[in-house]
């Protein structure tokens, strides 16, 4: 696959200017930076009175987002750091109050198609999948340590995999003769353990539940974000905004959950009564956008 030239394409860009209506003066936070793509269009409608702070796990990407915002038209401060970690971020620079926060909660193409990540089962890749090198254990541990019915709980739980008890046989029996160490690896021994029959109807490759319920597993993504909904709408200003795009139906539910009890104790408002979808354009342009939506919600 050819990558876009920054790595990345930035998704519902057009729509997160609207949605969160930047203006000079403020101070934004992105909580997942990445390459960058939403900060540098938001740094001009901030201003050289605004404040821009960028959260990363990756510090690849994080150093790519800090050479395209080396002339950023307002103030930029750049961290290593999940966004389960905001309060302490905000802590360290004395900024407890902002007035927009979003989170892209997607991979970055350029991690897709790297190796040095282990994400994907479209070439031979070793089998790690871990984002932030802070995280100790890898898609390898998991596959060659976890008990069966962990295991398989785990695709079921985090990836609503079907066929999970028959994956984690599979993995078990294939561990006992030698270690599970590359992505193609993987994905070949998860399509033998499905049968024919179970994949009828189906458009996406076998493996690919069990590739997200690793990943993640691995970086404890849905663990993070519950962090982030608890703790952002706090270090928001009154009328302060904010947004996440989601990709997955578990992780939108999370952000619809915790939106709606915040507007029922009277924390938030939300702004988007449906989630905002890419338009057909947009799509066409970067299929990967097709399952991103965005919820927007206001502090009261």
């Amino acid at each position: 696959m050819d990558l876009p030239a920054t790595g990345h394409d930035p998704v519902l860009l057009e729509e997160i200017v609207q949605y969160l209506q930047p203006s000079s003066g403020q101070t934004y936070v992105d909580c997942t930076l990445g390459r960058a793509g939403h900060a540098c269009a938001m740094a001009p409608l901030l201003g050289p009175a605004g404040l821009l702070i960028g959260l990363d796990v990756d510090p690849r990407n994080l150093e790519f987002a800090r050479r395209s915002l080396a002339n950023a038209p307002c103030q930029t401060r750049l961290f290593h750091a999940n966004f389960a970690e905001l309060p302490e971020v905000l802590a360290q620079i004395q900024e407890p109050k902002v007035d927009l926060i979003l989170a892209d909660l997607g991979l970055s193409t350029n991690q897709l198609f790297d190796e040095h990540y282990g994400l994907s089962f479209a070439s031979a890749m070793p089998l790690d999948m871990r984002i932030d090198p802070r995280v100790e254990r890898s898609a390898a541990d998991l596959v060659n340590t976890l008990p069966e019915t962990e295991l398989a709980n785990l695709l079921f739980n985090l990836a609503q995999e079907r066929h999970s008890r028959r994956i984690a046989r599979k993995i078990i029996e294939t561990r006992k003769v030698s270690p599970i160490k590359s992505t193609d690896e993987l994905a070949e021994l998860v399509r033998r353990a499905i049968p024919a029959r179970g994949r009828s109807g189906e458009k996406i490759d076998p493996a690919t539940r069990t590739f997200l319920a690793l990943r993640l597993a691995v970086n404890q993504e849905l663990e993070n974000l519950e962090a982030l909904l608890r703790h952002a709408p706090r270090h928001l200003k009154p009328g302060g905004r904010l947004g996440i795009i989601s990709f997955q139906s578990m992780e939108d539910r999370l952000v619809k959950q915790a939106f709606r009890a915040g507007q029922t104790s009277g924390e938030l408002e939300i702004l988007t009564r449906k989630p905002i979808t890419p338009s057909d354009e947009e799509i066409a342009r970067n299929p990967r956008s097709r399952s991103a939506k965005l919820r927007v919600a206001v502090r009261r």
